[in-house]
């Protein structure tokens, strides 16, 4: 199927010669209808040269063997098929490939906007965590970075590519090139500030016409600028030409990171970080600048790290960033869920705690070595009624300072479930395996829908007992009102968790304060 459409946004008015904050609006500033040429296409979906408008793109993308694509050859023609990962690739004739998740294939093409505008909330939602802990989830990588101040959706939702370009433009429009005096060592014919004795006697002992001198020079040439310069150059080819000069105007006198540079573009950004950090600047300032070079590092980071290897002999250097953003989507909507559960039982009660993919040893050798770890998505552990020991560390429970249990234990899946016969065993057994593990009193397997229709299904347990020549089976939740002694099992459920609304489907299966 041809995946190509067009999708229409509607911009703000812009004047070229005042840009600033309020004129912008949080929106792609244009002054006509911008044409964004977009192939969206979703997970697991099969693509050939047919699907691009350019038959080069598709040539291009087989090159890069980026890792989203598994290549196939079916029926005479190469096929690249979609893997787990959302996300947008600029591609070489200039249109964009938008990656978008699928829950099944009813969705897939019904309302592309839909789809959009969960994903963005989405990517949103993961950068509103707990600002007074200072605390993100563990494995947040490339998700932390986008706004949490952004403007709400549009009726219509922007195109990956457009809402991350808004992200990146919300934070540049209020921010002006950071100047700092930086000292300069030179050797002229004039003496300018200090004579450094040391260099003079060095350099210029046969000629005494010239000084090395330092002297401390009002500079924008600092590393935390032009690592914001080479993303804003990386996004420009999302703009339209009539914006861009008016954009890169305060920055052309600067000069974006260099190859070499962009090869050690870790440490580049320690030390931009480090630069800001002594710069005489308000807090708000610093953060919002603190807040845009943490952008572009991450943009520049993805560019290095997921261009392939871009088989191309007529360039045998380094190919300049190309725009291309991969989410791993089984992690960022296990991130997700596990977020918005904590937040739902953590207003339920205090005494609720989560605790994000502890690792835990299950099982060990006669010789106490570990042979087996665990590693659930979310923990939930309630403390008893009179602890106020509320400020531990997240990361682990200290039986001797807190009293409590395990009252939850939640593994979050990003699978297409259409009902509740189509668990996996293996998702079962280790459902279950976590549940005996931590004692806890509830096992929860989170799972992804669209819409409130679906209602969270308790799962029974079969225990058979044998009893002689007969065995019998008997429910887990037997019986004559109570259970048995040997039967002390978790309860199971499977627990549908609404995407377009970002919470768990249903009433809570039992009165959490109960459990």
């Amino acid at each position: 199927m041809r995946t190509h459409n067009q999708y229409y946004v509607q911009g703000n008015y812009i004047n070229a010669d005042n840009i600033n904050a309020d004129s912008f609006y949080a929106r792609i500033p244009n002054n006509k209808a911008l044409v964004a040429n977009v192939i969206t296409v979703f997970e697991h979906q099969r693509l050939t040269a047919h699907d691009f408008a350019h038959v080069s793109d598709f040539h291009w993308l087989m090159a890069q063997e980026f890792a989203v694509f598994t290549i196939k050859r079916k029926q005479g023609q190469w096929q690249l098929k979609v893997g787990h990962h959302i996300g947008i690739i600029l591609l070489p004739s200039g249109m964009t490939l938008e990656l978008l998740p699928k829950l099944n294939q009813s969705t897939q093409y019904n309302n592309i906007a839909q789809t959009r505008h969960w994903v963005q909330g989405m990517l949103s939602d993961l950068t509103r965590l707990d600002a007074r802990q200072s605390r993100k989830l563990p494995s947040m990588k490339n998700l932390g970075q986008f706004s949490d101040q952004s403007m709400p959706l549009s009726v219509e939702a922007p195109p990956l590519s457009d809402w991350l370009l808004e992200q990146f433009l919300q934070r540049l429009v209020r921010y002006q090139p950071t100047q700092h005096y930086q000292a300069q060592i030179n050797n002229q014919s004039s003496l300018q500030g200090r004579l450094v004795i040391k260099e003079q006697l060095r350099h210029n002992s046969m000629q005494p016409h010239k000084f090395v001198c330092e002297r401390s020079v009002l500079s924008q040439d600092m590393l935390a600028n032009r690592l914001i310069k080479s993303a804003l150059v990386w996004l420009m080819p999302l703009l339209p030409r009539s914006i861009c000069t008016p954009l890169l105007r305060p920055w052309q006198p600067l000069f974006g990171l260099n190859q070499r540079e962009r090869q050690r573009l870790e440490s580049i950004y320690t030390q931009a970080k480090q630069q800001l950090s002594v710069l005489p600047l308000q807090k708000q300032q610093l953060q919002a600048a603190q807040q845009l070079v943490d952008l572009a590092y991450w943009l520049l980071q993805q560019s290095n790290a997921s261009t392939g290897y871009g088989i191309d002999p007529t360039r045998p250097n380094l190919p300049q960033p190309r725009l291309c953003l991969l989410i791993d989507m089984n992690q960022a909507f296990e991130q997700w869920a596990s977020q918005r559960i904590a937040s739902m039982f953590q207003q339920v009660s205090s005494n609720y705690r989560p605790f994000y993919q502890t690792q835990s040893v299950w099982l060990n050798d006669s010789e106490g070595q570990a042979c087996v770890s665990i590693r659930p998505d979310l923990l939930i552990y309630k403390t008893a009624d009179n602890d106020n020991n509320q400020n531990q560390s997240d990361t682990a429970v200290s039986k001797e300072t807190v009293n409590g249990c395990y009252s939850h234990v939640i593994d979050i899946k990003w699978k297409y479930l259409p009902h509740a016969g189509a668990i996996t065993s293996s998702d079962a057994y280790q459902l279950t395996s976590y549940a005996q593990a931590y004692q806890a009193g509830q096992g929860w397997m989170v799972y992804p829908v669209l819409g409130d229709k679906r209602r969270p299904v308790a799962l029974k347990q079969q225990i058979y007992r044998d009893s002689g020549d007969n065995k019998s089976n008997i429910s887990s939740d037997i019986s004559d009102g109570t259970k048995s002694n040997h039967l002390n099992h978790a309860d199971l459920w499977l627990i549908p968790f609404d995407v377009l609304t970002g919470m768990v489907n249903g009433d809570l299966p039992t009165n959490l304060n109960e459990k």
